[in-house]
């Protein structure tokens, strides 16, 4: 029996690009990795410190009572099975942050650098599903936290840059939290379509405007690479 890794970032910008780089990267570990801008980073790292141990009205007053417990901790999965095929998958992943809430549920938050709309609200809803799932049901040993009620967005928007007193510069920013509505059929769905194609002998198609694939191409063509 075959179980495949896949990661909450795997359900977003991977499995929405080329079926075929995702095949590679998740089955065979063949990806392009490249350089993650550290500023992104490190802005993240500072909001994460910032909210930890802050009340839940902090990131938005439309949740319940609590406060932000935990940051930048992994998740694993128990397996996941599927009734058309033999495969299995399990879900391996570090989250941002966790709200605790007083009546003992929790939270998910997911801070963003970006503008906020619906379309990234939709386009998350899967990475939020991810941590959901694999903290309600973890693997033996994996960090276990039930019931999971609420997710988000903490989307952070620059707006305008300032000097403040004492010469220091700074960027001003709205924040903007974003429900995410759950809805586990529809992620155990996604999650039995990706297995049905990492299960196929080879590769899918590339995407007719995958830049990586194309490149590849080009340079086999050309008889650089073999």
């Amino acid at each position: 029996m075959t179980t495949y890794t896949l990661s909450p970032s795997d359900l977003t910008f991977s499995w929405d690009g080329c079926k075929r780089c995702f095949y590679l990267k998740v089955k065979h570990n063949i990806a392009y990795r490249g350089p993650f801008p550290g500023m992104f980073g490190k802005m993240g790292d500072l909001t994460s410190n910032y909210y930890l141990d802050k009340p839940s009205g902090e990131i938005s007053p439309k949740l319940p009572s609590g406060k932000v417990t935990l940051r930048e901790k992994w998740v694993k999965s128990a397996p996941i099975s599927f009734p058309d095929t033999p495969s299995q998958c399990i879900i391996r992943g570090r989250f941002d942050a966790i709200i605790t809430f007083e009546d003992g549920s929790y939270g998910i938050i997911d801070y963003k650098t970006s503008d906020a709309s619906e379309e990234k609200a939709n386009f998350y809803s899967r990475q939020l599903s991810a941590y959901a799932y694999a903290l309600e049901n973890p693997a033996a040993g994996a960090l276990s936290l039930s019931p999971i009620t609420h997710l988000g967005l903490f989307i952070i928007t620059p707006e305008r840059f300032e000097k403040m007193p004492g010469g220091e510069t700074g960027f001003v920013t709205r924040t903007t939290w974003m429900d995410i509505p759950r809805d586990d059929a529809t992620f155990l769905a996604l999650l039995g379509e990706i297995v049905t194609l990492l299960d196929q002998p080879t590769p899918p198609d590339s995407a007719k405007d995958c830049g990586l694939c194309n490149y590849r191409r080009d340079y086999h063509e050309a008889g650089i690479l073999e």
